[in-house]
C-alpha cells in the first residue's frame, strides 16, 4: 500500500532528524510523564493539525480530535462517551490549565449539519447523531437567512462546546476558581489567519 509507505519513510525522517535533535525532550517525556498545559479539542480534517497550527513541542499539548470539534453536554446517561473520558482525564488526571477549542473553515462535519451526511449504513448516520449537538444553532442560523450558513455555524458551533464544556462540574469548578480558562479559536485554511473569540465582545478576533 503505497500510501502507508509515505507514512513509513517520513516516520524514518521524523527519527534521523526531528527526533535526534529534540531527543533530551523525548528522554524527559518518558521518564518524566506527560504534564501538558493545554488540551486542545479540534476537528479530524486532515487540513487542520492543531500541532501544526501552533507550532507545539513534543509534551505541550494534550489533544483530542472529533468531527467538528463538538463537545457533547455533560450526562452520564448509558453509551459510550469517548470525548467525556478525555476531558475528564485532561482536567482532573492532567490537570491542564487551558482548554481550547480549535473550529476552522471548509469543515465537513458543520457541512453535515446543514445539509446531512446521508453516508451511513443500514439508515443510520453516526455523523448525523454527532452533528445533532449544534442542532438549535444550525435552526437558529437558518431561521436568520445568513448571507453564509458554514461560516456562521462553524463560529457558533465553538461557543456551543465551550458552553458545554462549562456544564462539567469540574470544569465550572476550575474555571469559577481561576485553575482553568476556556478558549475559542477558529483557523482559515485558505488564508493560515487565526481567529480567537473575544470573551468580552463574544466576537472572533484575527491574531
Amino acid at each position: 500500500m503505497p500510501e502507508f509507505a509515505v507514512l513509513v519513510e517520513g516516520y524514518r525522517r521524523f527519527k534521523s532528524d526531528a527526533y535526534v535533535r529534540q531527543k533530551a525532550r523525548y528522554d524527559e517525556l518518558a521518564n518524566d510523564g506527560q504534564a501538558p498545559p493545554i488540551m486542545i479539542i479540534s476537528c479530524c480534517d486532515s487540513r487542520v493539525d492543531p500541532a501544526t497550527v501552533f507550532d507545539t513541542k513534543p509534551g505541550q499539548v494534550f489533544a483530542l480530535r472529533n468531527v467538528a470539534s463538538l463537545v457533547p453536554p455533560y450526562e452520564i446517561g448509558g453509551g459510550l462517551h469517548g470525548v467525556s473520558a478525555a476531558i475528564e482525564f485532561g482536567v482532573m488526571g492532567l490537570e491542564v490549565r487551558h482548554i481550547v477549542v480549535l473550529g476552522h473553515a471548509q469543515c465537513g462535519g458543520i457541512k453535515a449539519s446543514l445539509e446531512g451526511a446521508n453516508i451511513g449504513h443500514g439508515g443510520h448516520s453516526f455523523i448525523d447523531g454527532w452533528v445533532d449537538i449544534i442542532r438549535p444553532a444550525r435552526e437558529k442560523i437558518l431561521a436568520s437567512a445568513s448571507d453564509d450558513p458554514q461560516h456562521d455555524l462553524e463560529l457558533d458551533a465553538i461557543r456551543v462546546s465551550l458552553k458545554n464544556l462549562r456544564t462539567f462540574p469540574f470544569i465550572e469548578e476550575r474555571e469559577q476558581s481561576g485553575q482553568l480558562k476556556l478558549h475559542g479559536a477558529y483557523f482559515g485554511i485558505a488564508d493560515g489567519i487565526l481567529h480567537v473569540l473575544n470573551d468580552q465582545t463574544d466576537q472572533f478576533e484575527a491574531q
